[in-house]
């Protein structure tokens, strides 16, 4: 699965699929470390999704000094 332009759900849930087929534990050796690695890949997707939104929340918890307006410990 080409996963470039995936979604963050889209992402999450192959990578669901991906798990459930790995903990039935009847695949071959080498298809596994196949669904292995394409799950880091989607991991590290996912992991940039999220930096992304977090940057995104970031900027609109700004005022117009670049000051946050709620600071951490409020949420």
């Amino acid at each position: 699965m080409n996963n470039d332009a995936i979604s963050f759900e889209e992402a999450l849930a192959r990578l669901e699929e991906l798990v459930n087929r790995l903990e039935e534990g009847n695949l071959p050796l080498e298809e596994s470390l196949k669904l292995f690695a394409e799950g880091i890949s989607l991991t590290k997707k996912c992991n940039k999704h999220l930096e992304q939104a977090e940057k995104q929340i970031s900027i609109l918890l700004e005022d117009d000094q670049g000051q946050s307006v709620i600071r951490e410990e409020e949420l």
